[in-house]
């Protein structure tokens, strides 16, 4: 048996845990794929538990267990959920690398914090997920196909009534209707999981693809009389429309929505406003005791109007759920597709024991570094 490359560089973790944050990095089986890739872990104390992952599970698979101040004093890299605070940034060597979801589509502010602080980003928005050997890396595919998945849950738990048909001596109730807006990845797990419950499904999407996909999973796609025939962005993900089309498209929404028990929206754009799918005249329009769950809703608005991050009850009895943090409800399997995508990214850019920003051009784009701008400069 050929001998594990001994560790040069040094991988840590720290503990996100919040209020709406339980995912995790890094979990134990990853630390032993990237001990075979050359890579040692550092985990801060604590850091797993939310996910289900104690200490002692990370020191058995190799990790190095130990406070905060060691993580950033001794890590080459550091992976996050998210992305480091400002504060953290402040505190990070210079040189250290940072993997994480940077927000640097619209936060120019924190690209410039990051490179005047010396650092290495890997923004891992910016990954092309329609390159082959980049796909494992694509945490917004793996995140979001858990939050479609709970976002299904969770508006029939919200839901007054049953999702599948059910007949009982009182009686025959009706399955529950229920419209995506948005069949991506998140869309398409939420029209799965819903009718795997039981409810009838409609789903829209302005990507012309789509349709065969919905209906490939047994669904209806709305028709809006509506012809976005270059719905298609870049990347697979759909294009931000303009002001005409949103506003052909919001109309013919609002009318359709009224006939549906429950609305779950996860149209994003990525790093940008996400589109408006339903506006308050659409919201109005519901049944008393609608449910809606806004996958995109966020400091930078939602795909309903008025939309915020939590669950408001409208005046005609609309249950509106804004739940940008579906993903940290399934807190186990996410951490372990997030864990593979940073884990995959790292192992990347390690070569002959070290990190090198010049490996493959096809991810320059993701690189943030300090001195030049993204896919121009080389180490």
């Amino acid at each position: 048996m050929a001998e594990t490359q001994k560790a040069t560089v040094v991988f840590g973790v720290l503990n996100e845990t919040s209020q709406d944050e339980t995912r995790v990095a890094l979990t134990p089986d990853i630390v032993t794929r990237l001990k075979k890739a050359g890579v040692s872990c550092l985990v801060q104390s604590g850091a797993g538990i939310a996910a289900q992952y104690t200490d002692d599970d990370y020191a058995k698979a190799g990790a190095e267990v130990v406070a905060a101040d060691d993580v950033i004093a001794r890590a080459d890299v550091l992976g996050f959920v998210d992305r480091p605070s400002a504060e953290t940034v402040a505190r990070l060597k210079a040189g250290t690398w940072v993997i994480g979801m940077l927000g640097s589509f619209t936060d120019a502010a924190y690209v410039d914090a990051l490179q005047a602080a010396g650092l290495v980003g890997v923004a891992m928005e910016k990954l092309p997920r329609q390159l082959s050997s980049a796909q494992s890396m694509d945490e917004m595919t793996s995140q979001n196909s858990v939050m479609g998945y709970k976002a299904a849950l969770v508006a029939a738990n919200a839901y007054g009534s049953f999702f599948p048909m059910m007949t009982t001596a009182a009686g025959t109730i009706r399955p529950a209707k229920v419209l995506i807006l948005g069949a991506g990845i998140a869309g398409l797990q939420a029209i799965g999981t819903a009718r795997r419950l039981g409810a009838v499904v409609t789903a829209y999407d302005v990507r012309p693809a789509s349709r065969g996909e919905v209906e490939s999973l047994g669904a209806k796609f709305l028709d809006l009389g509506l012809d976005f025939s270059k719905g298609q962005g870049e990347g697979g993900y759909a294009r931000q429309l303009s002001a005409e089309e949103q506003a052909a498209q919001q109309t013919a929404v609002d009318q359709k929505a009224a006939g549906f028990d429950v609305i779950i929206t996860t149209a994003k754009v990525p790093g940008r406003k996400p589109p408006m799918l339903l506006t308050k005249a659409g919201v109005d329009g519901l049944k008393r005791g609608a449910v809606i769950v806004d996958c995109a809703a966020s400091d930078l608005g939602g795909n309903v109007e008025g939309s915020r991050v939590g669950t408001q009850v409208t005046d005609g009895g609309v249950t509106i759920i804004g739940a940008p943090y579906l993903a940290s409800e399934v807190s186990n399997t996410a951490s372990n597709l997030l864990a593979r995508n940073v884990g995959d990214v790292l192992a990347h850019f390690v070569h002959d024991g070290r990190l090198s920003i010049d490996l493959n051009e096809e991810l320059d784009d993701a690189l943030i570094v300090a001195g030049r701008p993204a896919a121009e400069s080389k180490e």
